[in-house]
């Protein structure tokens, strides 16, 4: 893609959490490689960079980077350079970024893009920078408006787009544009060199406590924009399954994603006297028994086997897992089962 995107920006993925709150599902896969309709979550965060011309990507790993490296390579079959940036300790949102600052900003005369590697989302970052440049802010959030943003850390942006608080902390010299409108953070956004000067070089830290709140309170002009489309996050077993749930529903409408979304693969061996309902994503290699029923709404992975007569609905089974007994609203790895509930109805 041209446009205002020509220009050689950088983009970092942070990947380098420990997923704590999935359980042991994150003993098996760090979170960026949790599939969502078959593919790794960090390649939605790739193709979203890709597909806006940003070929040079910094991605930092800590628990079990080694699978990273292995599943994304070098980044060539995605047409990108990938540069790796290893944490023996965790550095945070904020260190890991500062830590890789020099690369991301071209020796700290360009902005740089940030998405945190755990996202599904439609997100039109060409709005986003065009935002950043008009404003001349210092960085541009992404935002979504919410109506629990205290439970996520509520920013509070004004009609012109302008943060006017983070975390309860104000400019003392800004006037807000009212209305002001309550929205989380999506852990996506532009940031100048000037605000990643502000954060520790060698140590951890927090982008938004130790870059953006000082900033803010700084009189530092802080842009937000806020997406109208979809945006999930899959930090629970709960919430990771549903981001699968929407995608088979087709609720994720995705300017780049990373490949066919639902369907079945043409190397998928799917038994005559086998029943599927749509909607499903079925990976190649996965091997569908005689009488079994998939779906509705489930993912079944790469070489997978669902066994005899087993019933597979509202659930995930994770590439090389076998499914011996029938399940729902459940994810199926190589190692366990994990039976959930959900709502009725979540974004």
């Amino acid at each position: 893609m041209q446009g205002i995107f020509a220009s050689p920006l950088r983009a970092m993925v942070l990947c380098a959490g420990m997923g704590s709150r999935l359980g042991g599902i994150s003993d098996e896969l760090p979170k960026p490689l949790l599939p969502v309709c078959n593919h790794p979550l960090v390649t939605y965060a790739l193709s979203l960079c890709r597909g806006y011309g940003m070929r040079e990507v910094a991605i930092n790993l800590h628990h079990l980077g080694h699978l990273i490296t292995n599943t994304v390579g070098n980044g060539a079959s995605l047409g990108m350079d990938i540069h790796y940036s290893s944490e023996p300790t965790l550095l945070g949102t904020g260190g890991g970024v500062r830590k890789m600052a020099e690369f991301l900003t071209h020796d700290f005369r360009e902005p740089c893009v940030v998405i945190n590697g755990k996202l599904v989302v439609d997100v039109d970052l060409e709005a986003v920078l065009a935002l950043h440049r008009v404003t001349g802010a210092v960085a541009t959030m992404v935002l979504r408006e919410t109506p629990d943003a205290d439970e996520w850390g509520a920013v509070e942006v004004d009609a012109d787009g302008r943060v006017y608080s983070i975390l309860g902390q104000k400019s003392p010299a800004q006037v807000a544009k009212p209305p002001l409108t309550r929205c989380m953070f999506t852990g996506i956004h532009i940031v100048e060199p000037q605000l990643l000067l502000r954060l520790p070089s060698q140590d951890a830290s927090c982008i938004v406590r130790q870059g953006y709140v000082p900033a803010l309170r700084a009189g530092d002009v802080l842009s937000g924009y806020i997406i109208p489309g979809y945006f999930h996050e899959h930090s629970t077993p709960e919430r990771y399954l549903q981001g699968n749930l929407n995608v088979l529903r087709g609720k994720a409408r995705l300017p780049y994603p990373p490949g066919a979304l639902v369907g079945v693969s043409p190397r998928a061996q799917i038994s005559h006297s086998a029943t599927l309902i749509a909607p499903v994503s079925i990976g190649p290699g996965a091997i569908i028994s005689d009488g079994a029923v998939i779906g509705p709404e489930a993912v079944i992975g790469d070489g997978a086997h669902v066994d005899r007569g087993v019933e597979v609905a509202h659930s995930v089974v994770f590439a090389g897992s076998t499914v011996r007994a029938s399940v729902q609203s459940t994810v199926v790895t190589p190692k366990a089962v994990y039976p959930l509930v959900l709502p009725d109805e979540t974004d």
